[in-house]
């Protein structure tokens, strides 16, 4: 075992996976922060670390980076199996700002319990997980997704022969190539890095995907993992080219009806607070939501 009992924590590095992983899936809620990639990932951007309470829950510590420039670093800690007792949990609002990331599966049992402690609770809507069902997503049905339709019609229209193979280590240099050509139309690194190590590392990570060719050139692929004992699926990375209209909305349908049946859901992660990215994930209709807290003491 390398991952200490609290209160001794270590970094988070892809040594831990196996540790880690069989755990993480399992959690009902379907958090998609909650996966040893996602946290192996972004360790850096969020400088992770990781305790554990034996047979109970690991215990995640992080840096949330300023929003601003000027603004002042939080330090935050995550709890994603189970909450932690009194004692532990009052050391931990010692030395961190706040709780992060609280599912209701956690949250709801012990509220009013907690609250007796002097811990408040407050929804953290910006990052809600997006939840669709895979059906709606792989058929576009009725009214509601006309526009979506469309798009994907008009994609066919213009784009009369692509190709998609299921993501392999032959193809990690052409996703590679188009993520590279992706951050040169942005203009700007985003989640790059993170996006990189998922492709070169993805089997390994427990990852799988799909990489797309539109006129034999290479367009697209997209990456995610398994959430909720197999019940839903949770898309972390999805990277193309504009240059082929409607790509995005080809892409989102084609790779929900590529899955399984035993995926009830689709996870689309948080929309971060940003206008344009909520009211483009509201676009799609979701279901539901993976609702988080968050949790000060006093």
């Amino acid at each position: 075992m390398l991952i200490p009992e609290f209160p001794d924590f270590v970094p988070i590095s892809y040594e831990l996976r196996n540790e880690m992983h069989p755990q993480l899936p399992m959690t009902v809620d379907g958090v998609s922060e909650y996966t040893f990639a996602n946290l192996y990932l972004f360790r850096r951007r969020y400088l992770y670390k990781v305790s554990k309470i034996q047979c109970k829950t690991f215990i995640i510590s992080g840096i949330q980076p300023p929003a601003a420039e000027g603004g002042t670093e939080k330090k935050f800690f995550c709890t994603p199996c189970a909450v932690p007792g009194r004692g532990i949990l009052e050391e931990l609002f010692k030395t961190h700002d706040y709780w992060k990331g609280i599912p209701d599966s956690l949250l709801t049992p012990d509220r009013d319990r907690m609250e007796e402690w002097g811990i408040s609770f407050a929804e953290d809507r910006n990052n809600f997980d997006y939840l669709y069902l895979r059906t709606d997503l792989a058929e576009l049905p009725g009214k509601k997704f006309h526009k979506k339709r469309n798009l994907v019609s008009q994609f066919h229209n213009s784009y009369a022969e692509w190709e998609a193979k299921p993501l392999t280590a032959e193809l990690i240099p052409v996703a590679l190539e188009i993520l590279e050509k992706w951050r040169e139309q942005k203009g700007f690194d985003g989640d790059f890095l993170a996006a990189t190590e998922a492709l070169q590392q993805f089997e390994g990570l427990f990852l799988q995907g799909m990489v797309y060719w539109v006129g034999g050139k290479p367009a697209a692929w997209c990456l995610g993992e398994r959430l909720a004992r197999g019940r839903m699926f949770a898309v972390h990375f999805e990277k193309a080219l504009e240059e082929f209209k409607g790509i995005y909305q080809f892409v989102n349908q084609h790779y929900a009806a590529s899955l399984p049946g035993h995926y009830i859901h689709i996870n689309r992660e948080q929309d971060l607070g940003d206008e344009g990215l909520r009211q483009a994930k509201m676009s799609y209709r979701p279901c539901g939501f993976v609702r988080k807290f968050t949790a000060h003491r006093g």
